[in-house]
């Protein structure tokens, strides 16, 4: 599948004006931590999302998580969106929603933790499992979506979290989850912890979401961090295993789904409830 089809009948249905819907009927656990507390965080985080780690494997599998790194030396610096369903089978597909789709992993020998875009972020970006990050490239924000892994069927999950480094700045780098029609069903902000670590993660239990899209600071990579500017990369992924979706768009609908990319403003935001947890 091509990332063009992917957007079309996929992700570019996150960004579609969204039809009433149901929000989650039960509120979704979340978790966060900052600094020391991210490793235990994402210990617990990782039995939330269940086990085993499937690794590779192809779905479908009934149960289980998956976990993204970035460290394996296959992955290439200009990362393609859908490199982690299609070469590295973990079920993942990346968007942007300017449309650019660009993305890019730290890697050895062409620069250290992106200083070959600001020499000084080498001093600002923590990671959690060295030596790799991952950003977009000319975007501050990136929409997940899910697969089968190795399989070009659509699919959801119940849990999802991710590892941030260098949050400076309160009430902007954002996690948001969707729903096959565009419905926020849960939007968190990620706490503050400037050149540290901070995780943010919800589990939904019995329902399940098919995008994440996330929101890192307010400023591209390449920009000076401060004085107002907060630049924001990742590290590891975490999300339970892939489930096939009970209904997908029919082709018809794909040319108007696409119509959704480009920026267009999610139109209608319900926030569920969430019950936060220590």
């Amino acid at each position: 599948m091509t990332l063009k089809t992917f957007k079309a009948i996929g992700l570019a249905g996150a960004l579609m004006i969204a039809t009433a819907g149901a929000t989650a009927s039960a509120a979704p656990f979340v978790f966060r931590a900052t600094g020391g507390g991210v490793a235990q965080t994402f210990a617990d985080f990782q039995t939330a999302a269940g086990d085993p780690n499937n690794g590779n494997a192809l779905g479908p599998i009934d149960d289980g998580r998956r976990q993204i790194n970035w460290d394996a030396g296959i992955v290439p610096f200009n990362m393609p969106g859908l490199f982690f369903n299609e070469v590295v089978t973990r079920g993942a597909g990346f968007s942007i929603d300017n449309g650019a789709d660009q993305f890019a992993v730290s890697n050895d020998g062409i620069d250290d933790k992106f200083n070959s875009f600001n020499p000084d972020y080498v001093n600002q970006f923590a990671t959690f499992s060295a030596p790799r990050l991952f950003t977009p490239v000319n975007s501050n924000t990136v929409t997940v979506g899910f697969f089968v892994s190795g399989t070009e069927i659509l699919a959801e999950v119940n849990a999802f979290g991710a590892v941030f480094t260098d949050v400076d700045l309160p009430n902007l780098t954002q996690m948001e989850f969707l729903d096959a029609d565009g419905e926020v069903l849960l939007s968190e902000f990620v706490d503050v912890a400037s050149g540290d670590l901070s995780f943010l993660g919800a589990d939904f239990g019995e329902e399940t979401f098919s995008f994440v899209r996330l929101t890192l600071g307010n400023a591209i990579l390449g920009a000076d961090d401060g004085n107002g500017q907060d630049v924001v990369v990742l590290d590891d992924l975490i999300y339970s295993e892939p489930q096939a979706r009970a209904q997908v768009p029919e082709p018809a609908t794909a040319s108007l789904l696409l119509l959704g990319l480009g920026g267009l403003a999610f139109a209608r935001r319900k926030k569920a409830r969430m019950t936060p947890i220590s």
